[in-house]
Order: C-alpha cells, then structure tokens, then sequence
C-alpha cells in the first residue's frame, strides 16, 4: 500500500497536484474532510491521518453532543485512510486531488462508526449469498447566485420546469458540470432542469455499491466547484422554502445474480422479496435515507415525494417506484427507486440499510403485495386500510420509533453506531423545537 501511494503521490507531484482531500460523510450526511500534502500521500495510506471520535457524534449545526455514552467525553482519536484505488484528480481543483476516507481506531482496528465499513460488511454479506448490489443516484439540487441568502428570492434560472430555456441562464455552469464530471470520473445518465425552484436533477451510472457511495461525495464536490467558479452556489437541502418542492437523492438499485438481475420480471420473478423487504422495513428505512428535520417536511403527499408506504410501476408518487426491464431498454434496465432519501443521509449508510432489508426480504420469502398505480393522499382512510397503505413517519420522533423496532436495520448499524446515529438526531430535533420552519430550513439550507 505504501509502495503504491508513493508512486500516486509521485505522479500527482508532476501533474502540479499539491495535495490530497480525504473525504467521508458524517451521520448527517455532512461531508468532512481532511487535507494532506501530496508528500505526506504515503505516511496517509500508511497510518491514516488523526481526527476526533467526535466525528460520529456531531449534529448538523455542528454542535456536538455528549448523550452516547461511548462517546461521552471530549477524549479519543481515530485515524482516517484514503481509499488509494478511488484516487482522482479534481478538474475544477487543479491543485487538489480528492479520495474517500476509511475510519479506523488509532491501533488500525476497524472502528464501529465508520459508514464505510458497515456498507463493506453488507457488501461482504450479500456477497456469501449469491448476491451483488447495483446503485446509482439521481441528485436534485437549486441553484443560486453566490450572494444569494436564499433561493426562492434569487433563483439561478427562471424556468420552465425541464425547459432548455431555463438552461440558457446556466449555460456554462452546465457545460462546466458535463467536462468536469467526465474529467473526474463520474459517467452521466444525464442532466436537466427540474420542476422545483431554479432546481436541477443529475443521474449517477449504476455501479457497485461502496462505488456509488464515493461517487455521490465526489459529485457533491464536484458541483460546488463549478458552481463557485461561475459565480454560484447550490442547495442540496431536502426543503428550500417550506412550501416548495424540496430536493430527493432518489437511490436506484438493483440485485444481481451472477450476470442475471434479478428484478427483471417483478412480481413474477424471484427478484419480488427484494422489492418486499424494502416495503417491509420501509419506516425505518427512511430514518437513515431521509433523517434531517426538513426530511420529514419534504415528505408531503402529492410531492412525488412519497408519504405512504407502498410500491407501485412507474408510480412518481411511490416511495418503491419500480422501472421494469424493456424490449428496448434490456433486462439490465430493471430497478427500483427509493424516493424517500435525500442529501442529510449518509450514503454509505443508506446503501447498506437498502442492501440488508432487501436481501433479508430474499432470504425470508417475502410476497409483494399488488402494485398501486394511484396516489393513495387522495384516497379516504378506509381505502387506505383496504390496502394495507400506512402513512410513512412523518416526525423524527416516528422514525426513531420505527428504527428502534427494526432488528433488521439495527443490525446493520450495530449498537455502537446505531446509539451514536439516534443521539444526533435527538440533538437536532431539540436545536429545532424551539424554532420555526422558516427558520429551519435556512439553517440547513447551505449545509450539505
């Protein structure tokens, strides 16, 4: 490992690279990040670089909460490794090259609150069963002004939603987006104006999931340089104004046999308890893919932002939107979006969440109900209940509730890191009693 950062960090010297960002994402889905010198590349990947156990403990305001007792003090260090094969040069950084960051206790052990290894570890597990994941997201996000304090007030483009006219106002922040996620790295389905407020949506290629993981930060990343080098800023948050549309990093995933994807044929195929587990642990699901305070106002019937859970065929407003596998599209094709998820979830988390309820859905035999093709907001209580259709948690203090009675998704996280996850999401549901939705949504509005 030394032997190979050496001769990174060598040809990164020669390409004008001065240093190495070590990314990773906190249990707010925040990224944070390390610096080193390109020189110090090979001691990085050697013996990691030092940060505080604290990490796993901080709040979206970055206040930091003492209540999990394991991390209860201000002491213990943990180092942080650059995953050396997902090594990138920045495009729109060109003295910085950029790698995802592994969390390890100071002694090298795996350190339990490391997302990244919880993800590896389902990975691992699907893996013994037969099965791989595959995963790409679609990132949804506003555009602003630099100076801007908000978006609604100083929208980046004017619209239409999805018109190449709203476009025009963002012509080169756009042409900047296509080289610079090219140049990083990261293929695109593609790109275009969205229907919310100056908001645009980008699809990530499906890969494996640990992949997808790092992709999803390095697009973050990626976004926010162009942005500032055309006089811009983007919001990624999951609300902007408390009465507009927010923004959802709706996850695609798909399971594998071999070369045979197994959601190819739902409800018919074996693929279905995939689909079933998901809807079976569904509540909790959301506690870690839509966590924030503004998640749960995103999650709004008749938003296509799914406040009820079921699963339907190219249903919008489904939070399980299956896309079936096409004569011109192939068997490949076939994959279901989970559309309660957004920016504040920790992407190695949410994936290795959505791996384990799925798999255990396979393992357990699980049946799909029938698919619903309407919006079941606009149906009476009583047709709900026919169905089976429950209202999705709607309150932090709900999707605690349905992650604490999950086992499945408990033991994806572990007592440790599930104890420290649930202590920072009680810090900011206290930081957001006292205060008023305008107020919580600019506070988050620029987090992310």
């Amino acid at each position: 490992m030394t032997k190979a950062a050496s001769a990174a960090a060598k040809d990164l010297a020669v390409a004008g690279i001065t240093g190495v960002q070590l990314a990773w994402a906190d249990n707010n889905g925040i990224p944070r990040s390390r610096v080193v010198p390109i020189a110090g590349l090979a001691d990085a990947a050697a013996r990691g670089v030092g940060a505080t156990a604290l990490f796993a403990v901080f709040d979206t305001h970055d206040e930091i909460t003492f209540a999990h007792p394991d991390l209860g003090t201000p002491s213990g260090d943990i180092r942080v490794v650059p995953v050396l094969e997902r090594l990138r040069r920045l495009s729109r950084q060109p003295s910085l090259a950029w790698a995802p960051g592994r969390q390890i206790t100071a002694d090298g052990r795996p350190w339990p609150y490391c997302q990244r290894t919880v993800l590896q570890r389902q990975v691992e597990t699907a893996k013994a069963r037969g099965f791989t994941l595959k995963a790409g997201y679609e990132l949804e996000f506003a555009v602003a002004p630099a100076g801007s304090p908000d978006i609604v007030s100083a929208p980046g483009h004017p619209g239409p939603a999805y018109s190449p006219h709203g476009l025009l106002e963002l012509d080169e922040f756009v042409a900047a987006l296509l080289h610079d996620f090219d140049a990083n790295g990261l293929p695109l389905n593609q790109l275009h104006a969205e229907y919310g407020p100056a908001q645009l949506e980008l699809s990530l290629r499906a890969t494996d999931p640990l992949s997808a993981a790092d992709d999803q930060l390095l697009a973050r990343q990626t976004i926010h340089a162009a942005a500032r080098a055309h006089g811009l800023k983007v919001s990624f948050a999951p609300v902007i104004s408390e009465g507009a549309v927010g923004n959802g990093w709706h996850l695609h995933t798909s399971l594998w046999r071999g070369d045979r994807n197994l959601l190819a044929g739902v409800p018919d195929s074996e693929g279905a308890g995939y689909l079933a587990g998901l809807l079976r642990d569904l509540p909790a699901l959301t506690a870690i893919t839509a966590p924030s305070v503004p998640s749960t106002m995103r999650l709004r019937p008749g938003f296509f932002a799914s406040a009820y859970g079921f699963w339907g065929v190219e249903n919008r407003e489904a939070p399980l939107r299956y896309v079936p596998a096409t004569e011109l599209l192939g068997e490949s094709n076939a994959n279901v979006e989970l559309k309660p998820s957004d920016a504040s979830a920790n992407p190695y988390l949410a994936l290795a969440a959505v791996l384990a309820a799925g798999v255990a859905g396979m393992v357990d035999g699980l049946r799909l109900p029938e698919p619903i093709a309407a919006d079941p907001g606009t149906w009476t209580e009583e047709q709900r209940a026919a169905r089976g259709v429950v209202r999705l948690p709607s309150t932090p203090a709900e999707q605690d509730a349905a992650l604490v009675a999950s086992p499945r998704i408990r033991e994806v996280l572990g007592e440790e890191l599930l104890g420290a996850f649930r202590a920072v999401r009680k810090a900011d549901l206290d930081w957001a009693a006292e205060r008023e939705p305008d107020e919580i949504v600019a506070a988050h509005l620029w987090r992310y």
